[in-house]
């Protein structure tokens, strides 16, 4: 197959590449398909990286048979009868994304959609959330540091690579704040793996609840430890990924300790949030920063603040639980929310390596058969102008129901 690495279209833009120089071509050498990239000033790894690797740069992509991106491709840039791989967001029925799941069924393209490329046992495949978790971890002190001045703490964005952050972690002094992580996934560990890095110290959730630290702390917050089931009966997690409905929040204990939220979860939309505006509006409210990596937006949400997606370029906004609205940030009652929805953006380079990896350990193989692989039938959200097998359930949302 011939495969081509597509210019970046969404704004605000993204500097990812889902393959790097190297990894092109080991899909030739190894794997026998020729890969050529668009050419764009924008990216994190440049045109000349390609070139000096013999990379072919091309304009025109029309004689391909796969186009890669990272970020939903603008419905003005499709090309018909293709293959595409990115990340579509329109699997969760996300409105503001609809009439991009119009236009693929319309132009006859198989959607290939990261999100969902998975194992038999429906584990994704290939992921950038480790370092949404990284990043978003980074942001919530990055935002802390901002609303209270206690200390000096530079973006993420502005380090070439995480070995730079850590260096930086090395010789800042953290408050002691408290910090809530939900979710122990990817994001989760990512996050995690970030604050042990700054030298934070993890709890358990009992005594993040009941003691006082000198130091920073961060606990990490498993599904039973903020849902329960609304009949009382002992949690099970199968029950609650089945028929997340019947359950409830529990997390409002951690909302009169935590200093900063990181939330790291996968939310699914008949989940219950983990709190209301109205328990916002209480003077027990302790939460002053949020960092919600998962940022599904309000209010169809885990996180009723979350407003809508902040931006690299302008990553905090405040809201006001009184007024429920979007206000600037810092102020008194205000919780600060960072909410960007493209965190790895901040740090490209690795999270562009990792990914590429990922792709050719896991997808790479399947291409040889790709009209019978499961993988690649079960990640097709939408084939032969029609949704895919999996995705039936889309149905009334393409149909703009």
């Amino acid at each position: 197959m011939k495969i081509g690495v597509i210019r970046e279209g969404k704004v605000p833009p993204d500097s990812r590449v889902p393959l790097t120089p190297e990894q092109c071509l080991v899909l030739k050498e190894k794997f026998n398909h020729e890969v050529v990239v668009q050419p764009s000033p924008g990216r994190c790894i440049k045109d000349e990286e390609y070139l000096k690797a013999g990379i072919t740069m091309t304009e025109d992509l029309s004689d391909c048979d796969i186009l890669m991106g990272v970020k939903e491709v603008p419905k003005a840039q499709l090309v018909s009868d293709k293959i595409y791989f990115f990340f579509s967001h329109t699997i969760k029925e996300q409105v503001y994304n609809r009439s991009l799941l119009q236009k693929i069924l319309a132009e006859n393209i198989q959607l290939l959609d990261y999100e969902v490329l998975t194992d038999e046992k429906g584990k994704r495949l290939i992921a950038f959330g480790v370092f949404a978790g990284m990043v978003g971890a980074h942001n919530a002190l990055w935002t802390f540091s901002q609303r209270t001045k206690s200390f000096d703490f530079p973006r993420m964005k502005d380090m070439y690579d995480y070995n730079a952050a850590k260096e930086l972690y090395k010789q800042t002094k953290f408050p002691a704040v408290k910090i809530a992580l939900t979710g122990s996934g990817r994001v989760g560990s990512g996050a995690a793996q970030v604050l042990r890095d700054m030298g934070i110290k993890g709890v358990k959730p009992a005594d993040f609840l009941k003691e006082t630290y000198d130091h920073p702390v961060f606990t990490i917050l498993n599904c039973y430890d903020y849902a329960a089931a609304k009949d009382g009966r002992p949690f099970v997690k199968s029950e609650f990924y089945e028929s997340p409905k019947e359950f409830k929040s529990i997390f409002q204990p951690y909302t009169e300790v935590a200093d900063i939220m990181i939330n790291g979860i996968y939310w699914d939309n008949d989940a219950p949030a983990f709190f209301t505006v109205k328990d916002m509006q209480s003077d027990k409210f302790n939460i002053k920063v949020i960092a919600d990596v998962t940022c599904d937006i309000a209010p169809i949400s885990s996180i009723p603040s979350t407003l809508f997606a902040s931006t690299i370029a302008d990553p905090i906004f405040g809201f006001d639980p009184n007024k429920n609205e979007a206000v600037e940030p810092h102020g008194k009652g205000i919780i600060d929310m960072m909410t960007i929805d493209n965190l790895p953006n901040e740090l490209p380079r690795d999270a562009s390596l990792s990914f590429g990896q990922q792709f050719l350990d896991k997808i790479a193989p399947e291409l040889a058969d790709f009209d019978t692989s499961d993988i690649i039938r079960r990640a097709s959200v939408t084939k032969g102008g029609k949704l895919g097998e999996c995705f039936d359930y889309l149905k009334d949302y393409a149909a703009g129901k």
